[in-house]
């Protein structure tokens, strides 16, 4: 039997321990079935904006920050005014502006050269070998991009990376781009899971905010380390590349 002395040390270290089994009973950790993907974690874009520097080699730097960054004013404005068109024509359209904005002469075909570098995009380097992780692992992927299907299927082709995805879920379904609810009720839609299973893998720190506003676990591929959005929705979880992605799912 215990003396007085050991009953209290014993009953101290259940009390103390107690909190802790508890809290760790508690824990139910997310089992993810799905991810969305907005499309730039998988694709690179960079070789467009190469070749832009390399056919205005005085301006091309700046012309292609003004080009991106009217590529999303621009499909934010016709979303919230209702003039949807899809991502190709916002993008040639946002190309047409930003050479306009700089004073430089853009020739139809020179516009035309920028636009079909779009089609030739490929993947980053660490993403096959990701997306057979998470194959392996019977988790699902699909596209949920602004993108067009066009220029989905494109870089899915030229990588190499057939019969990974489901259905491209491109905005062009619901004539909305992200950050509307619309778009983003897709993965939903088409997964048929909650939104907690269904975790968002996001590019810009922008789509990181409009995933969280709609619910969606959401990881963050900042491959170009930039900051956070001051917009109070902060990502799950940040990494670098898709390696990262997959420990967030699988871990």
């Amino acid at each position: 039997m215990f003396n007085r002395r050991e009953f209290v040390t014993v009953a101290a270290g259940a009390l103390a321990e107690r909190p802790k089994r508890a809290f760790a009973d508690n824990i139910k950790p997310i089992k993810f079935k799905a991810i969305a993907f907005d499309g730039f974690p998988i694709i690179d874009p960079r070789p467009v904006f190469a070749t832009l520097e390399e056919m205005f080699p005085d301006h091309g730097k700046e012309l292609g920050n003004l080009w991106r960054t009217r590529q999303f004013e621009y499909t934010w404005l016709r979303t919230l005014g209702g003039r949807y068109l899809d991502f190709w024509q916002v993008s040639e359209e946002s190309l047409v502006f930003a050479a306009k904005a700089r004073g430089i002469i853009l020739s139809a075909s020179d516009r035309d050269r920028l636009m079909q570098g779009w089609l030739a995009l490929k993947a980053w380097p660490d993403v096959a070998s990701a997306l057979r992780q998470l194959k392996n692992a019977g988790i699902r992927v699909a596209f949920l991009s602004n993108l067009t299907e066009t220029m989905l299927d494109a870089a899915v082709k030229n990588s190499g990376l057939e019969g990974y995805f489901e259905s491209h879920l491109s905005t062009d379904r619901v004539k909305a781009f992200k950050p509307a609810s619309a778009a983003y009720q897709m993965g939903i839609d088409a997964f048929k899971l909650a939104k907690e299973e269904i975790a968002f893998a996001a590019f810009a720190g922008w789509d990181v905010a409009g995933a969280k506003w709609f619910g969606y676990p959401t990881f963050w591929v900042n491959r170009s380390g930039a900051p956070a959005e001051e917009l109070n929705a902060q990502p799950d979880s940040v990494g670098s590349g898709l390696s990262d992605l997959v420990q967030f799912v699988l871990g």
